[in-house]
């Protein structure tokens, strides 16, 4: 997640070669691709936090401090 970033709400994933930024209201790719194992696990990953990811894409835009969100286990 980048602050001040263009809007939808989304965050960004690099994996190796890839690179994509996932939406985080409906979890869908606008940008980019992952190979279908590391789309599997950052879908999984988001879904789990989606509340997180949107609280922390507020406090981006006011250029605040990030909160960690725990990685998937």
């Amino acid at each position: 997640m980048y602050y001040q970033d263009h809007n939808p709400p989304h965050f960004h994933v690099r994996y190796n070669e890839y690179k994509a930024s996932v939406s985080i209201e409906d979890l869908a790719i606008l940008d980019g691709k992952l190979s279908p194992k590391a789309l599997g696990l950052v879908i999984e990953w988001a879904s789990q936090h989606q509340d997180e990811l949107m609280e922390d894409w507020k406090l981006a835009e006011k250029l605040a401090q990030l909160k960690p969100i725990k990685p998937l286990e």
